[in-house]
């Protein structure tokens, strides 16, 4: 039986069909979700893009839940598109994304650091309350057990003692120590992560790593946009490799071979911004 991507089991190897595929043909993530494992997300023929010019194209297939996958590819493969798409923040061009006994409310999304202002006023306790915000809303004031599940995100993550320090006094390790605290307060069955380990210091790599372990071990679903190899196969037992199509999928050791690798890469060389990114003609789905 097929297995489904991101199965907490050993996937089986990897499906050679998709290799070398053009971007007509129908790219399948998976058939099925492993045996015992439902899938918490399922694609329907999903492309995404930016102004009808598609980044990730036509993907089929389910992620079961209880996954640890990475996602990795070169520069403009679509992985943060996909993400986008997962989580909703980006509209597909054609087909959809299905979550599967989640809502959009429940999926705690990381994205890359590209908009924080850190200069703005605010100490660590009140970045990391944010966390809070789908559970309480803007006027709901933080009682005694509230505030004790804060103390103890800020705890988890290493950040105790620093809960008055102003956001923009932290370093980048500390500031995405208190992003983690923050989607640990949002206690989601389904966590993305793009590119969470970006410019940051090896101690911090060290225990964000054991906390997307523990994570996992409670059964939560982690899919993660990664560009260090090596993290991928020491801590992910199966992966996505993207270049705008699917290149490979499924035992992280089997996809990232250096044959894989070098088919994303060509892929990605041979097809300028424009090549890879023709206008999409059919109709958004929501019309």
């Amino acid at each position: 039986m097929a297995t489904g991507l991101g199965a907490r089991r050993a996937a089986d190897p990897v499906d050679y069909r998709f290799l070398g595929d053009g971007l007509s043909a129908t790219a399948t993530i998976s058939q099925a979700p492993a045996s015992g494992a439902s899938p918490i997300l399922r694609f329907d023929d999903l492309t995404l893009g930016y102004d009808r010019h598609p980044a990730v194209h036509h993907l089929h297939g389910e992620i079961a839940a209880g996954s640890l996958l990475a996602i990795v590819g070169p520069n403009g493969a679509g992985k943060s598109t996909l993400l986008k798409g997962i989580s909703g923040e980006l509209r597909p061009l054609q087909g959809r994304v299905e979550r599967l006994g989640v809502q959009r409310r429940q999926i705690a999304y990381l994205s890359q650091q590209t908009t924080l202002d850190s200069s703005f006023p605010m100490v660590v306790h009140d970045f990391v309350a944010m966390g809070l915000w789908r559970a309480i809303g803007a006027f709901r004031g933080l009682d005694h057990g509230l505030r004790q599940r804060i103390a103890e995100a800020i705890d988890l993550v290493g950040l105790c003692g620093l809960e008055s320090r102003p956001i923009g006094a932290l370093s980048g390790g500390q500031l995405q120590r208190a992003h983690f605290a923050r989607v640990v307060l949002q206690d989601a069955p389904l966590v993305l992560l793009d590119e969470p380990y970006g410019a940051i210091d090896a101690a911090s790599v060290r225990d964000l790593a054991a906390l997307v372990r523990r994570w996992h071990g409670e059964g939560r679903t982690v899919i993660a946009v990664l560009h260090d190899l090596e993290h991928v196969r020491q801590e992910y037992p199966e992966t996505l490799l993207l270049a705008r199509e699917i290149v490979a999928r499924g035992a992280t050791a089997a996809v990232l071979s250096d044959d894989h690798l070098a088919r994303a890469r060509q892929i990605a060389e041979g097809r300028g911004d424009e090549g890879q990114a023709a206008v999409c003609h059919a109709e958004r789905a929501s019309r």
